[in-house]
């Protein structure tokens, strides 16, 4: 099992904080954001991670090295300034990641979530399998919908539900890119695509779960993590 961290942001919102720490090495209670993902992976078998960087990406390689202290093997997709947006960055990484189909998880997210509830197959047809949670306070809209463990678009009248960060992606949802290449590319437009396809399961959690976007919920994480 691989997986893919996403690393590359720049993190606005979080500024003064991140003009000088990469919003993933943010800490929560004297611990990295990374470092807690690292943790679960290793617990799950997981023994490659690929972590893009951009902002500050040399902090994150200092930081985390050859990944040996978590008992994983880590290699670095680096981007230029300012990222290629989280399709592009996979985009870029592909040439690491192999055939079968791989975790990505977004580097400045925290859950109390044991990752031995992840999926680890695809369901046969599907391309991608997303996790799925109540929406915030910051997101009241959500972002989609379920219908049997299969993710479809928020429609009027239905319940939705926000997308966490976290799922299981098969190479093939990028096929229509060159692996490597370096562009700038929105996830959102390929998930709607493979949705109207019905390619893209999904499940919902009920574990704890937070987008660290501001200072202030990083702040709520550190009195209640």
């Amino acid at each position: 099992m691989r997986a893919m961290i996403l690393a590359a942001g720049r993190g606005e919102r979080m500024r003064p904080l991140t003009d000088v720490t990469p919003k993933p090495l943010l800490p929560v209670n004297g611990k990295p954001l990374l470092v807690y993902h690292l943790e679960k992976l290793a617990q799950q078998d997981v023994t490659d991670v690929v972590i893009n960087h951009a902002w500050l990406g040399q902090q994150i390689e200092a930081t985390l090295g050859d990944g040996s202290q978590f008992g994983l093997r880590i290699k670095y997709s680096s981007e230029p300034t300012g990222g290629l947006e989280t399709a592009g960055g996979i985009i870029r990484a592909l040439p690491l990641l192999g055939e079968e189909p791989f975790w990505v998880i977004n580097g400045d997210i925290f859950t109390n979530l044991d990752f031995a509830e992840l999926p680890r197959e695809l369901a046969p047809g599907k391309l991608a399998h997303l996790l799925m949670t109540e929406n915030p306070d910051h997101n009241q809209a959500g972002d989609f919908s379920l219908n049997n463990g299969q993710l479809i678009p928020a429609q009027s009248g239905q319940k939705t539900y926000t997308y966490t960060g976290m799922g299981l992606f098969s190479p093939t949802l990028f096929s229509m890119y060159k692996p490597g290449q370096e562009q700038f590319v929105r996830l959102r437009p390929i998930l709607d695509n493979a949705i109207a396809q019905g390619q893209v399961a999904a499940s919902l959690f009920t574990a704890a779960w937070t987008d660290v976007g501001t200072p202030q919920r990083l702040q709520q994480l550190q009195e209640h993590p």
